[in-house]
């Protein structure tokens, strides 16, 4: 046994920046409640589907450009089915599995989330962040057909739906009608708020899809549509010429996603940094007349969602969020604010979210600077850190923002758009570069090793203690695992269902793996009982936090008020250690187990959450 004192000596404490720079007019601190939240993402097609007769038909999912080709004989896919199995409807293609993925629907729906909330419930959850619900013929539905109408296959109604939405005027607000896919939203948002919970909804304001109703009339007119100027025109087609000219600009030149128009532009404009500008005022007043719908539905804010999830809003204007800020805190004060600021220079360095943390512009930022270096603390990684790196880098970042913002970060690990929580740990590479078999050969998708599963468990302890409202991406509690997009999608291993063993095939058509796959209760128990921790003591939620002497791979903080101490200590060593702790007595969170005395002997990859008794 290697035996080490670690003993508790105070450090410095984390300054509290108070931030010298001047605040802006419209100030508005992050709502009280997102402190203490536990969030958890959902995408709604993969996560459960309560009503069959509402499933995606090819009509529904293919456009009229023909960006998305679907094959006459296309149907749903079995939920339970083995995820590398292609359907006969895609071998017919000619296409490869990764090509055909994005075609897969499984017909996951509202009626789904309302049937599941109880679940979420009963694991503790508080807010729920849905990925884009927004009408749109895509998995992910970043390509908007409507912005202000939920997607019609969410509903019970999909072909009466559209028959609703075609007797509107959508550039008219006083012409739009709920559809039923729009009435189920708004219970789900009711149902959500009787259990206590919030729930905002993902939305991207850079871009549509080519099947939005503005860009199809652009399309049709050319120059005489009155959108013209929504979006960024090359050129418009001659009349006198029977070659088409048209030619846009799409979103990262993705063609699907033509890209609105930016206006007013003063700073330089370039991917990953702030920049001076706006965008087109037409489509401006669009976005502001959606926001307003569903932050208060027939001018009802308890009636409305709880705030926006934000995309690539690097892509926009400083101008334009700090008016979409103010517009949203005036009609819903407490409305949450979450901007995807991600990467500044991938995949090594990631954004400053300072210039969006001032007040006018963002509560919150998806947190991926707190979650990569605790990555390679607590994983077995090429790029390992020690406690000590991690505690500066923790630091560094919250050293920058002014305290309120700190508490009000959404703490990812995993999401939609990165490799399953399990599978980052499992392999030892860079974050979230070459995270899929397509990129590196030698990259793991299987069934993780069982000392992954204990590195989890030990940076999960870090994730609940933290500063910052903890974020679960669904199926996480589950055990699930998958890599980088599109694997992370899986359809939900629900606890009732029996699943394909997982077969992933090499180019030959042999298999190169099998593994059983389903509900983890374990998972899901170790999930619920941290989220009863953070629940039960709100030091977590809104203490200071003062990290200790840190030695290789033995981490030690404790959060604390006037009334509470918590200490938390990690080993992510394959030794045990001794933690020397102040003399006294304390209960294990963890167990419920008591601990009195001087020190703590924890084994490798294992932790405590001690909360000092007030006798």
């Amino acid at each position: 046994m290697q035996k080490i004192t670690f003993i508790l000596l105070i450090s410095l404490c984390i300054t509290m920046n108070t931030n010298a720079q001047k605040k802006p007019s419209h100030y508005y601190a992050p709502p009280e409640w997102s402190k203490s939240v536990i969030w958890y993402q959902i995408f709604v097609e993969r996560f459960c589907n309560g009503d069959p007769s509402n499933d995606p038909k090819p009509e529904n999912i293919k456009t009229a450009s023909d960006f998305h080709k679907v094959p006459s004989d296309w149907a749903i896919t079995p939920w339970t089915n083995n995820w590398y199995k292609q359907e006969d409807w895609a071998k017919k293609t000619g296409g490869t599995l990764d090509q055909t993925l994005q075609l897969r629907r499984y017909g996951g729906d509202l009626q789904g989330v309302i049937n599941k909330l109880d679940y979420l419930n009963d694991l503790g959850i508080t807010a729920i962040y849905l990925n884009p619900v927004n009408d749109a013929p895509s998995l992910h539905k970043y390509d908007a057909r409507n912005y202000h109408h939920i997607d019609v296959n969410f509903g019970p109604d999909p072909e009466g739906d559209n028959k609703i939405i075609a007797s509107e005027n959508p550039a008219d607000p006083k012409t739009w009608k709920w559809t039923s896919a729009d009435k189920m939203f708004l219970k789900l948002v009711d149902e959500v708020h009787k259990r206590h919970m919030r729930i905002i909804v993902d939305y991207s304001w850079n871009h549509t899809g080519v099947e939005f109703w503005a860009w199809k009339d652009i399309v049709k007119n050319q120059q005489n549509s009155p959108y013209k100027d929504w979006y960024n025109i090359v050129s418009f087609d001659d009349p006198s010429r029977t070659a088409s000219e048209f030619k846009y600009r799409g979103w990262l030149e993705i063609m699907s996603l033509p890209e609105i128009k930016k206006v007013n532009i003063t700073t330089e404009r370039r991917i990953g940094h702030p920049y001076e500008g706006d965008i087109n005022a037409g489509f401006k007043k669009h976005i502001f007349d959606v926001t307003r719908r569903w932050l208060a539905p027939d001018g009802d804010t308890t009636k409305g969602i709880d705030g926006f999830r934000l995309d690539v809003a690097d892509h926009i204007g400083m101008k334009f969020w700090r008016d979409y800020s103010s517009f949203v805190k005036n009609i819903k004060p407490d409305a949450y604010l979450v901007g995807e600021i991600w990467w500044e220079n991938f995949p090594n360095r990631f954004m400053n979210p300072v210039p969006y943390m001032n007040g006018d512009v963002f509560d919150a930022v998806m947190f991926y600077q707190g979650y990569r270096p605790a990555k390679y603390f607590f994983s077995k990684s090429t790029y390992s850190i020690n406690a000590r790196q991690l505690k500066d880098s923790l630091q560094y970042q919250w050293e920058r923002l002014e305290k309120p913002f700190r508490y009000s970060m959404m703490n990812v690990a995993s999401t939609h758009d990165s490799p399953r929580l399990l599978t980052c740990f499992d392999n030892p590479g860079k974050y979230k570069y070459q995270a899929k078999p397509g990129d590196d050969s030698t990259y793991r998708t299987g069934r993780p090793a069982t000392q992954t599963y204990d590195r989890v468990k030990l940076y999960l302890m870090h994730q609940f203690t933290n500063i910052g409202a903890p974020q679960i991406w669904n199926g996480e509690e589950m055990g699930m695992w998958g890599n980088d997009d599109p694997d992370c999608r899986k359809p939900l291993w629900w606890k009732e269902m029996k699943f394909e063993p997982e077969s992933r095939f090499d180019a030959k058509g042999k298999a190169v793996y099998t593994d059983a796959v389903g509900f983890s209760q374990d998972q899901f128990d170790f999930y619920k009982k941290l989220i009863k921790i953070r629940k039960e003591n709100p030091v977590l939620n809104s203490g200071d936090i003062r990290f200790f002497l840190t030695d290789g791979k033995m981490l030690s903080y404790k959060r604390f008020d006037k009334q509470d101490e918590i200490y938390i200590l990690l080993n992510a060593d394959t030794v045990e250690h001794t933690f020397t702790i102040p003399e006294g007595k304390y209960v294990n969170l963890l167990d419920n187990s008591p601990v009195s005395g001087k020190s703590i002997l924890l084994k490798p990859l294992r932790g405590a959450i001690l909360k000092k008794s007030r006798q």
